[in-house]
C-alpha cells in the first residue's frame, strides 16, 4: 500500500527537460566531501547558470537531508536538484531526480517502484549507454572526455570511443576535465557538460561566459 501511494506520489513528477528543446544542460556536481554553508551560498549564487546539481557525498542520509534542507531554505530550486542513489533523501526531501553509478542493479527497483521518477546514470562506455538506452533513463554522464586531476594516470576516452558513444539516440552529458579552456574542445553531439571543479570554483559571471562560448560552438 505505501508502494501505491508513493508511485501516485511521484506521477507527475518526472522531468521531460529534453523534449522542450533544450540545447545544453550544465550540470553541477558538488566535491566529494562533507557540504558546508559555504557550498550552498556558491550553488545558490550559480544557481540561474547551472540547469541541474548531483550532491554525490560520503555523508550519510541524514546529514545530507539536512544540507538540502538548507539548500532549499536559501530558494535553491527543488526541481534542480539531483541526488547520486539515495531514495530515502529523495522522499524525505520531495524531491524527483535521481542518479546512479553505471549498471547500478538497483537502478530497475526504483523504475518499478517509482515509474515517473527522473533516473541518470554515470557511463565510460557505449554498451553502458546502450544500456541506459534501452532501459528508459533520461540521460547519460559519459567520460572522462578530458585528461583531469579527479582520475589521474587514466586516459581519457579515445576520440572513436566518444564518436560510437555519441551514435546512441539518448542525451550524453559530457564529464571530465571540461572547462573554459577545453570546452571548445568538446565533440559536436553531446546534450550538455557536467563537472566538479569547474562549476565549484568557477564565479556566476565566468560559467555565464562558458555557455557563450558553447553556444557559438554548437
Amino acid at each position: 500500500m505505501i508502494n501505491v501511494i508513493i508511485q501516485r506520489y511521484f506521477s507527475t513528477r518526472k522531468s521531460n527537460v529534453f523534449l522542450f528543446g533544450v540545447k545544453i544542460l550544465f550540470i553541477a556536481i558538488t566535491p566529494y566531501q562533507d557540504l558546508s554553508k559555504s557550498h550552498i551560498k556558491h550553488y545558490c549564487e550559480i544557481e540561474g547558470v547551472i540547469d541541474y546539481l548531483l550532491i554525490r557525498v560520503p555523508m550519510n542520509t541524514e546529514e545530507v537531508i539536512q544540507w538540502v534542507h538548507g539548500l532549499l531554505k536559501n530558494e535553491f530550486p527543488k526541481d534542480k536538484i539531483i541526488v547520486h542513489s539515495d531514495i530515502n533523501v529523495i522522499i524525505q526531501c520531495d524531491l524527483s531526480a535521481i542518479h546512479f553509478r553505471e549498471s547500478d542493479p538497483y537502478i530497475e527497483e526504483v523504475q518499478a517502484s517509482y515509474p515517473d521518477m527522473q533516473i541518470s546514470m554515470s557511463t565510460h562506455h557505449k554498451d553502458a549507454i546502450a544500456n541506459a538506452k534501452y532501459l528508459g533513463l533520461d540521460f547519460v554522464l559519459f567520460g572522462h572526455v578530458f585528461e583531469t586531476s579527479s582520475k589521474p594516470q587514466q586516459t581519457p576516452r579515445a576520440k572513436s570511443e566518444v564518436e560510437e558513444a555519441l551514435q546512441i539516440d539518448i542525451p550524453i552529458i559530457a564529464i571530465g576535465g571540461i572547462n573554459q579552456h577545453t570546452l571548445s574542445s568538446l565533440p559536436n553531439g553531446f546534450s550538455g557538460i557536467a563537472g566538479i571543479s569547474v562549476f565549484n570554483q568557477y564565479s556566476k559571471e565566468k560559467l555565464i561566459n562558458m555557455k557563450e562560448v558553447w553556444d557559438g560552438h554548437v
